[in-house]
Parts: structure tokens; sequence; C-alpha cells
């Protein structure tokens, strides 16, 4: 008995323990409104209603997720490299995105603004400095006070999100909440998702939306459709009253009818999702590269001729934005589990390509 009463003492400490945790992340849940206006520039020149435009996209997964990095989430062990490791990737990172100062966008997911996993570098604000003369959006879609996984490396407290750079000031800049969530308690140290829309004023007095969005993973699929069909309605609704869309990013699907062109890379069917067909109808582009990888599986460090890979990031364009050129920057997944995109395209002044 003497040895049965502490034991129970011990249990009753860690169990009250426990229950007082999960009690302060109710509390503190990150509960964003369904649309929150964000900050931007009111002084705005208006785009040509046949502007060429150029775009990159990248998730640049927080700069610790380098092909040296296996990730607890997708079956390995790690959470960040030691911080020598974060602050090469994003020495790296910068370099990549140097030649991209001339560009009319750049889209960022997995960009940290203060976390324990990237040793609290405001990654959003370093790479804004990179960038003089851009506009930053910031859309948060990760915000946790202690995130308790793994158990032997807690990933801890994160405030992340999307970062949208832009050489032109946006009118106006509106954070959307994806619809649906993990159920409690694991949804309070999961991703709130979204997507970001700026809106760019054009001659015609209609707009351009450029798109940041960063779906779910990680799900059985529920969440993903549910947040296509939410972005279905927002999308077909902004193209009916004139506007040109772009959206740009991490899908964690597959464009419909994607066959890979990979030969010196596996191709991932874990979890192969693909996006449905004509979606959000007819007549909208899909653009992406065929030919090489936009990310890969972190269950292991890489090695391309063994780590599964896929595309998952791309763009989706309106009828009325024409494809020109788009291709898949290949960094061999030295500095992110993903590589960038770089895109150009033109608006077209009819609702028809």
């Amino acid at each position: 008995m003497k040895v049965i009463r502490p034991l129970i003492y011990l249990i009753l400490f860690f169990a009250g323990a426990f229950i007082i945790f999960l009690i302060f992340a109710t509390l503190d849940d990150y509960r964003p409104e369904p649309v929150e206006p964000q900050q931007a520039d009111r002084q705005v020149p208006a785009f040509t209603d046949s502007a060429s435009l150029s775009l990159l996209i990248w998730n640049i997964g927080y700069a610790g997720l380098d092909a040296s990095m296996d990730f607890f989430y997708d079956g390995g062990k790690q959470m960040r490299p030691p911080r020598e490791g974060v602050i090469r990737n994003l020495k790296g990172i910068l370099e990549n995105l140097a030649p991209f100062q001339e560009y009319d966008f750049v889209l960022l997911q997995e960009v940290d603004h203060k976390a324990k996993r990237s040793y609290r570098m405001d990654q959003v604000g370093i790479i804004g400095e990179h960038f003089p003369g851009f506009g930053a959006s910031f859309g948060m879609n990760y915000k946790v006070s202690f995130v308790p996984i793994p158990v032997k490396s807690p990933m801890g407290m994160v405030e992340s999100g999307l970062l949208t750079l832009s050489r032109h000031a946006p009118a106006s800049v509106t954070r959307h909440s994806f619809p649906g969530n993990y159920s409690w308690p694991v949804r309070l140290f999961m991703l709130d998702r979204c997507f970001l829309v700026n809106r760019y004023p054009l001659d015609a007095g209609n707009e351009l939306l450029v798109i940041n969005t960063h779906n779910s993973a990680y799900d059985d699929g529920s969440l993903r459709a549910g947040q296509m069909a939410y972005l279905r309605e927002f999308l077909l609704d902004e193209y009916e009253k004139g506007n040109h869309v772009i959206v740009g990013g991490d899908w964690n699907q597959t464009p419909y009818g994607f066959e890979p062109v990979l030969p010196d890379h596996p191709f991932d069917t874990v979890d192969l999702t693909f996006i449905e067909k004509d979606f959000p109808a007819a007549g909208w582009t899909w653009a992406y590269d065929p030919g090489t990888p936009t990310n890969r599986r972190v269950s292991t460090p890489y090695a391309q001729a063994t780590s599964p890979t896929t595309v998952i990031d791309c763009y989706l364009l309106s009828p009325n934005v024409r494809l020109e050129h788009v291709e898949t920057l290949d960094l061999d997944f030295r500095y992110s589990d993903h590589n960038p995109v770089m895109l150009r395209a033109r608006l077209t002044d009819s609702q028809t390509q």
C-alpha cells in the first residue's frame, strides 16, 4: 500500500497537469474569423488589361526541411535541424529567391514569423528585407503556443503562414479561412488553413486576384474536399464578376490528368489525391511542369534514386488568363522539401481564352 499510494498520487498529478494543459490550449486556441481584411496600401497604380505577369511559388518548409532531414509527420523522427542548418537553409533560400526580385509576385508558404522550430528567426521580416520596394502581405495559418509533439523534442511555439511579395501595391488583402478542421483536441495543435487574396485594379474597372494557398495534408481527404468546395464557389463568383484570377501554392493534391514524366525520380503514390476534373469549371487552366518534382516525401533524408516525389505545387488560371510558360526550378530539395515553380502568364480582355 505504501508503494501504491505514491503511484496513484503521481498518476493523478500528471492527469491533472494534462487536463490543465488542454484547458489552457483550448482557451489559447487561435480562432481566426472566416474572412479577415489585412493591411494594404491604397495608393495603387492599375495594371493594364493585357499585362504580362511573372510569378514564383515556393513552400520553403520553414527553412527546416532540407535534403538531410526526415520529418516526424511523414514517418521520420526529426522536427528541425540544428540552428546552423536552419541558418544555412535560409541563406540558400534567399540566394535562390534573389533572381526573382524582378518578378511581379512571389508566393511563399510555411514562412515562420516566430517559432521554436526555426529558432525564433523572423523569416517574414528577413525575406521581406531582401525584396526592397515590394509590398509584403502575410496570412497566419499556424499559431499555437505549444505543440507537444514529437514527445522527445516538442515543436513548441509556432507562428507561421503565407507570405505574398508584390512589386505592385494591392488595393486590398484578405485572409480567407478554409472550412473544417480536426476534432478537439487535435485541432488545438494543427494548422488553421487559409488562402490569402491580393486584389489589384485593372484599367477596365475589374480586378486581378492573386491568391496564395496552402491546402491541408495529413487528413483522410475530407478536409481537402471541403476546402476545394469552398474555393470553387469563391473563384467562380469572382470570375463571374469579370475579374482575372491566378491561384498559386501548395495544394497537397495533384492536378487531374497528371502523368508524371519523372525518369530520374520515383513517383509518390502514397496518399495520392487528384484534383477533380474541370475544377472549378471547364475552361480553367492548371499550370505545372510534369518533368520535375515539386515535393518529396520526408520519411527519410533525400536520395534521388529512392525518395518518392510528386507534383503538388502549381497554379490555377481563370479562362481570361493565358498561360505562357511554367517551369519548376530543380534544386534537388537542398533547402526545402519543395522546389519552386515559375510562371509567366498574360491577361486577356475577354471571358474566354
